[in-house]
């Protein structure tokens, strides 16, 4: 019987102990440190289809202002359902521009944009006038792992990533000098990943040209 392998937040820690052949307390207690490090660098570099989430909710009557997801990175579409059940695009303008285009905010009308307000909220314009529903598809950043979050999207489809990716974030804390090396094997295993989601995302526009 086969048994497939599944990389764990406690698996990759005493995975990375023994790529470091340290024990020693001021190293073990480092290395959650090195898996968040790791995983803030990963989402620096890359967005992936792991990525992609898609959230609903509801607009506030008469407010312009709507929070952002948890973890939420960058926008990639918002629409709503009018008062007849068909979806309407909200498109992606400048903060400038909506202050501009819906000077009063507490006028209402149904909404045409939205900008970034700040990193936790977007404004949209016009002001909502009912509480409509919202779909908003966006790049989020992955659950960080932990004792209590054994595993996510990354444990399960790039463990080799978060394995070198974690040990490259280890070598400055050790003045390691052998950082080329988890360099080189991070490296190519971040372009593999590049590449298959790179193919995803390809897939995606020519079937969104075809339709």
């Amino acid at each position: 019987m086969t048994v497939s392998f599944v990389l764990t937040y406690d698996s990759l820690i005493e995975t990375v102990e023994q790529y470091l052949e340290r024990q020693d307390e001021a190293v073990v207690n480092q290395i959650p440190t090195f898996i968040t490090l790791c995983e803030f660098e990963i989402a620096q570099q890359i967005k992936t289809l792991g990525q992609m989430q898609v959230v609903q909710t509801n607009f506030v009557a008469g407010n312009p202002v709507l929070a952002k997801p948890a973890r939420w990175r960058k926008t990639v579409s918002m629409s709503y359902t009018d008062a007849l059940g068909e979806k309407q695009p909200i498109l992606l303008r400048k903060y400038e521009y909506l202050k501009a285009y819906w000077p009063n905010a507490t006028s209402t009308s149904a909404p045409k944009y939205y900008a970034d307000y700040d990193y936790e909220h977007w404004l949209i314009a016009p002001t909502p006038a009912t509480a409509l529903a919202v779909e908003i598809l966006f790049y989020e950043r992955i659950a960080p792992l932990s004792s209590t979050n054994q595993t996510n999207w990354l444990t399960q489809n790039a463990p080799n990533v978060m394995l070198f990716g974690t040990l490259l974030q280890a070598m400055p804390f050790l003045k390691n000098d052998t950082r080329q090396i988890f360099q080189e094997k991070y490296s190519q295993a971040l372009s593999a990943l590049k590449l298959e989601d790179d193919l995803r995302l390809a897939d995606r526009q020519a079937i969104a040209k075809e339709s």
